[in-house]
């Protein structure tokens, strides 16, 4: 579990062993970011540290726009993983 802000977002990361699904507000990822560069951000630190398919992601985000949230989650997403 991890909690990332950036702005006036607040987005809460559940992480547990998976195939790589992304769910935001109970959306996939591609249909809850309709921009590339959003998805990018959220699946940066997957990447850096190669657990794009290891992991299942469950997020709860609230308050701000799209890229305050992405900022939010990817930063969530580090903590959960560092805790993990």
């Amino acid at each position: 579990y991890g909690t990332g802000r950036r702005k006036s977002s607040t987005a809460r990361v559940f992480l547990r062993k998976g195939s790589g699904n992304i769910s935001v507000n109970g959306r996939p990822l591609d249909e809850f970011f309709g921009r590339e560069t959003a998805r990018m951000i959220v699946r940066q630190p997957l990447e850096l540290t190669k657990n794009v398919s290891n992991f299942d992601i469950l997020i709860t985000a609230t308050g701000g726009g799209t890229t305050g949230q992405a900022g939010a989650i990817r930063l969530g997403i580090a903590r959960a993983l560092v805790e993990y």
